[in-house]
């Protein structure tokens, strides 16, 4: 039997392994279909899932008003988060690239709390703002330069809207996502989210689906994989931690995701791009090193 400091040392690392291949999943899947039909499918296999765990595990229902916080989380976590995602993907940024820019996620929620909460940022978390910064603009202009991929200005909104809805989402669920049982949470999360999904793709959308095998393949990974497994873990993990503590985790998003993205589609990224990778890894880190006690 493990013990709980030891499923605490397990939790995020599988975590980070399984929130990494939800952007491999879009890119398997994107090809066959639109990305918010894509989303709105996946959101209504979930509920189904969902209510499945919910009379299995009698989990308890929350109040009105839990219920409503529980809706702006997925409409920020979800529907903000992943329509941007997929998004971007559909629009051709590379699935290592979009995971880069909201692997910034750590940065904005660090200059969130220090504009929301007061919170005192050191030089060095400065530092790594700048540094940040820095690396996502490097892979950008190394990618451009070297035409290794071609950067519409949608899909650079797209994943912008996706960073800063899951850092508003994270500090949200945070705050008023305490008490609330993580199944049933999540349930209204996802309801909130097949709602959007359902609104953009009849308004946007042709709905024509290719029910092609990896497009199967990628509903089902990333309806257990990812919207049941992954979104449980990050759950659990925002009640029991810091919000930044739980955010760090999400640096190491982006290398592994390139390194997937390589492996399955051969995305290469130049040396500009990769030093671009290393940087914004090393700005992410300042911001969220622990500061020694004197």
């Amino acid at each position: 039997m493990l013990d709980s400091s030891r499923v605490k040392q397990i939790v995020p690392l599988l975590f980070v392994l399984l929130w990494s291949t939800g952007f491999i999943g879009a890119r398997f899947g994107l090809p066959y279909i639109e990305p918010f039909n894509f989303l709105f499918i996946r959101m209504l296999l979930t509920l189904v899932v969902f209510a499945g765990l919910i009379l299995v595990l009698r989990s308890r229902w929350p109040n009105r008003h839990q219920a409503l916080h529980q809706m702006v989380v997925g409409s920020l976590v979800h529907a903000g988060y992943l329509g941007g995602v997929f998004a971007a993907i559909r629009w051709q940024m590379p699935a290592g690239v979009t995971s880069l820019i909201v692997g910034l996620q750590p940065l904005l929620t660090a200059v969130l709390a220090w504009v929301i909460w007061q919170q005192r940022l050191r030089l060095l978390q400065w530092l790594g703002l700048a540094l940040g910064l820095l690396g996502v603009v490097l892979v950008l202009a190394g990618g451009n330069r070297l035409n290794q991929f071609e950067l519409m200005p949608a899909a650079l909104l797209a994943v912008l809207v996706a960073l800063v809805a899951i850092s508003v989402g994270t500090l949200y669920q945070k705050r008023f996502g305490q008490g609330v049982d993580l199944v049933a949470g999540s349930f209204f999360q996802y309801l909130a989210t097949a709602v959007w999904m359902g609104l953009l793709s009849f308004a946007f959308e042709t709905r024509v689906v290719d029910w092609q095998l990896p497009l199967i393949g990628a509903m089902a990974w990333l309806v257990l994989g990812l919207s049941v497994s992954a979104i449980l873990l990050l759950m659990l993990m925002i009640r029991e931690g810091e919000s930044s503590r739980v955010a760090s985790y999400f640096y190491l998003v982006p290398p592994v995701t390139a390194i997937e993205a390589w492996w399955l589609f051969d995305e290469q990224l130049g040396l500009i791009a990769l030093c671009g990778v290393a940087i914004t890894v090393a700005g992410v880190y300042l911001v969220l090193r622990p500061q020694r006690a004197r």
